[in-house]
């Protein structure tokens, strides 16, 4: 104890200047946000820099932290073709996302005259917003930062909101140019870079997202070419995950891989797991929130019976996936709550949902089609699974809870994270053909039904338990001394 006080008084001696720069996607935003919140907490002033609808959607910081942690809006410039008003991800179809990447990387200018600007101070300011940034921590896509920190002796690193393991499935540009992968199938099994168990592929559907990500797009890069040019101008590699969830050989071997310190954040959860967001999809409920309705029918439910299904915002359903999820649920004969989006896709009036579902599931379902608090749902006594789509941030709160899950992966590296949470026996899949996808009603019922009832269950559910017992630790402050070391390399390796 005498040590721990010790290293807090010695971090809280030396304060650090940080600007957080995040991708423009909610997914994103938001662990950047628990980030600063860690980083203020220990004293240390955050510049959180954003576009002005994002800056005004973000959840408040809390008061005791608001003094150091500000944010700085730079305009997003117009781009033919992207939605008005559009400054996220959540705020367009996924066809746009590459226009949106050619206006962000205009704002390379903006930020330029903002770095210069709090540069000009000096390092002799002792502490806060009036002393020069000692590290701007940013994104995958921030290819054209590095150049302007290097001018003003600003070192960067690179925090990757995915997991350690997708993070190795990409792989340097090294290992690429070595092993290059063309066609869709290459990108099937991991990389020969990476050894892993063989249930670690990908589905073809998959796989063909990072097929995609390595083709040139609307903004004139590949997101793969993206990643590279700004990971090796960056210091430091810091990963959103902790050995303790992951194999964790696969930190050595980022390492290896990018021939510099990566350093695991831990999971970055609220810190008392109730904290509230909307998701970041933009009605700015803020923090603190009445008790909802789907938390006062959780009320009425016996402990554990409840399965919370909740895909993301921006999970690339169709109206014809919803109907199959909602037949399963049904035929599952689970008790369900189920924090439902309309497919971006989906025409106006379309009814989602099959005649009669709702009659017919009530009162052992029901479906919210608004804002849902996802955080006091998982936290409820009457949860005792979790359908999710395997997005990284989604995988991460139920761990805090020690929840079993039902997974359905769509994109990108969920179905990696689907099948490294089934390797560690805390979850199952729902059943896809491999080309295309598809899941039907069947399959549904029978993953929900193997998580919910009966002996599969219940070894399921203890995994859970022991997972989030490694992840959290005794004394819940692992994941915080994640956040210490981090500190402490920012310190060491920072410019003087």
């Amino acid at each position: 104890m005498a040590g721990d006080q010790q290293q807090e008084e010695a971090m809280a001696a030396d304060p650090l200047h940080v600007v957080v720069f995040p991708w423009l996607a909610f997914g994103h935003l938001i662990p950047f946000l628990e980030l600063s919140r860690r980083l203020a907490a220990r004293g240390h002033a955050v510049t959180f820099v954003s576009t002005p609808r994002n800056v005004a959607r973000l959840p408040p910081v809390p008061e005791g932290l608001s003094g150091l942690v500000r944010t700085v809006a730079l305009p997003l410039p117009a781009v033919d073709g992207l939605p008005e008003g559009a400054e996220s991800t959540a705020d367009m179809s996924p066809e746009k996302v590459e226009l949106l990447k050619a206006a962000f990387d205009g704002l390379a200018a903006p930020f330029a005259d903002f770095l210069a600007a709090a540069c000009a101070g000096g390092r002799e300011q002792a502490s806060g917003f009036g002393r020069r940034p000692d590290w701007v921590v940013l994104d995958f896509a921030h290819h054209w930062l590095c150049p302007i920190a290097e001018q003003h002796q600003v070192p960067c690193a690179m925090f990757q909101i995915i997991t350690a393991t997708g993070l190795a499935y990409i792989g340097s540009r090294r290992q690429n140019v070595s092993h290059p992968r063309v066609t869709v199938e290459d990108f099937m099994p991991m990389p020969r870079w990476f050894p892993s168990p063989p249930s670690l592929t990908l589905r073809r559907h998959e796989a063909a997202w990072f097929a995609a990500a390595a083709q040139l797009n609307a903004s004139g890069l590949a997101d793969t070419e993206r990643l590279w040019r700004t990971e090796e101008r960056c210091r430091l590699l810091v990963v959103r995950s902790c050995p303790e969830v992951e194999q964790p050989r696969v930190f050595p071997l980022l390492q290896e891989l990018n021939r510099k310190p990566v350093l695991p954040a831990g999971l970055l959860l609220p810190e008392d797991g109730l904290r509230e967001t909307d998701g970041g999809h933009g009605d700015g409920t803020g923090a603190v929130v009445a008790r909802s309705g789907a938390l006062q029918w959780l009320d009425e439910q016996p402990p554990g019976s409840v399965l919370y299904v909740a895909l993301g915002s921006e999970a690339p359903v169709t109206a014809a996936s919803v109907h199959e999820l909602a037949v399963g649920l049904e035929l599952s004969g689970a008790r369900f709550l189920w924090a439902l989006r309309a497919p971006s896709a989906a025409a106006a009036g379309t009814p989602l949902l099959p005649d009669g579902f709702e009659a017919r599931t009530r009162p052992r379902g029901v479906v919210c089609a608004g804002w849902v608090p996802q955080v006091r749902v998982l936290a409820h006594t009457a949860v005792g699974a979790f359908l999710t789509h395997s997005g990284w941030g989604s995988v991460a709160e139920s761990l805090r809870f020690g929840l079993p899950l039902v997974m359905l992966p769509f994109m990108l590296d969920q179905g990696l994270i689907a099948r490294m949470m089934a390797a560690r026996g805390v979850g199952v899949e729902v059943a896809r053909r491999d080309d295309d996808g598809w899941f039907s009603r069947d399959d549904v019922a029978e993953a929900v039904r193997r998580v919910m009832v009966g002996e599969e269950g219940k070894t399921l559910a203890r995994n859970a338990m022991r997972l989030r017992e490694a992840v959290v630790g005794d004394d819940g402050g692992r994941q915080e001394r994640y956040v210490d070391e981090l500190v402490e390399c920012f310190q060491r390796h920072r410019f003087t």
